[in-house]
């Protein structure tokens, strides 16, 4: 039985840990054996992941606080467990795992980015430096890609695209689940934006409130929808009063049910400052959501300019705003045929069974290599 090892720094429901727990499922179903290991203690539930066949493991550092005592536990860890394959994903990770290697045993390791922005120069130059202790380093848009070699963080021979994946069964259109939260949340017939994401800096909040200030003056008869959580989110809170917008914007916390709230939905709207290649885009798109989103990493490969939605300029909230009143003023009919559009994309480049399949195919081509050939990986990819 072939043996992968996940290190990843949290597990909670962003959307990286949710594409690391997706891969994860697909590879057990497949037959593989599977660890999880957590930098940091789960917020998910591990008895759940348990029952899949997913074994979890935890490092329990503190967010935040380097400690080079991680490095012999996860040695251990692994020098245990004995994978096939060690795939790390985000910095902290990324990071660590590539140092302990200097002091055990990998047959093959990869390393995945999932975003343009993972920090500064430093945090760059500490990928350059250690990036000979990985066999591949992946990112998830092309974007991101090309940012991370301008970036001096890897080079062309080593890093490669390999997309998210969304799951296509679990995330479609239902117009029963439409219906259930709208009566549950007391909607009416308003035009229901939805925004989905951590309150935080990158996520740029504020241009949207701003934005959507602008909207609710053109168009009174709508209402904005936030999911998640974070450090900014009192703040944001704060700020939505002193705009008067209490009626109109509500604050849902972090939810499990997405693919409800997105079928209450009438479009998505992201106001990022950077991205990697956003998982809630491919979902707002696999349930037939047209879109408007900050033209930043690689949203402009999930939403296609007049097709799927459009594009508008980061931290401008006036270009957002003019985008979001230009979705609004379609066509009921205009605005479903963008989200069948935005479907018809995902299906054909990011349905998850054959994101796994060539996740599969990248391991069983590593397996044992020590000379990488990147065109034979890339011709297959």
């Amino acid at each position: 039985m072939n043996k992968i090892l996940f290190i990843i720094t949290g597990l909670d429901h962003a959307g990286a840990e949710m594409q690391v727990i997706e891969l994860a499922r697909g590879l057990v179903l497949n037959g593989w054996s599977v660890k999880i290991i957590s930098l940091i203690k789960p917020t998910i539930s591990v008895e759940k992941l348990n029952a899949e066949g997913i074994l979890i493991d935890t490092l329990d550092m503190e967010k935040g606080v380097p400690d080079p005592r991680a490095i012999w536990q996860l040695r251990k860890l692994i020098k245990a467990y004995k994978p096939d394959i060690v795939h790390s994903h985000m910095i902290h990770a990324n990071l660590l795992t590539r140092i302990t290697r200097l002091f055990t045993r990998m047959p093959v390791l990869i390393s995945t980015a999932h975003n343009t922005n993972e920090g500064g120069k430093v945090r760059m130059m500490m990928y350059r430096l250690t990036d000979s202790l990985c066999n591949l380093m992946t990112n998830v848009s092309q974007d991101a890609v090309d940012s991370f070699i301008q970036k001096g963080a890897s080079t062309r021979n080593k890093l490669i695209f390999v997309p998210n994946g969304i799951n296509l069964k679990r995330f479609k259109k239902n117009a029963e689940a439409s219906e259930s939260l709208r009566q549950e949340l007391g909607l009416k017939d308003e035009f229901i934006w939805l925004a989905v994401g951590r309150l935080c800096e990158a996520k740029d909040y504020p241009t949207l409130l701003r934005s959507f200030n602008q909207v609710v003056k053109q168009n009174s008869h709508c209402q904005l929808l936030i999911v998640g959580d974070g450090v900014d989110r009192h703040m944001l809170e704060e700020m939505s009063s002193s705009l008067g917008l209490d009626d109109k914007i509500r604050f849902l916390g972090i939810r499990e049910d997405i693919p409800r709230i997105m079928n209450a939905s009438d479009a998505y709207v992201m106001s990022s400052l950077w991205e990697g290649m956003p998982m809630v885009l491919l979902e707002a798109s696999a349930c037939e959501l047209p879109m408007v989103a900050t033209d930043v990493g690689g949203n402009r490969e999930v939403v296609k300019e007049g097709i799927s939605g459009y594009l508008a300029r980061a931290s401008d909230s006036d270009h957002l705003a003019e985008r979001m009143m230009k979705l609004m003023s379609l066509s009921t009919k205009d605005r479903d045929h963008m989200g069948e559009k935005a479907r018809e994309y995902v299906m054909k480049h990011y349905e998850m069974d054959a994101i796994i399949a060539k996740w599969e195919a990248l391991y069983h081509q590593l397996k044992g290599q020590r000379n990488i050939n990147m065109s034979t990986i890339q011709g297959g990819l």
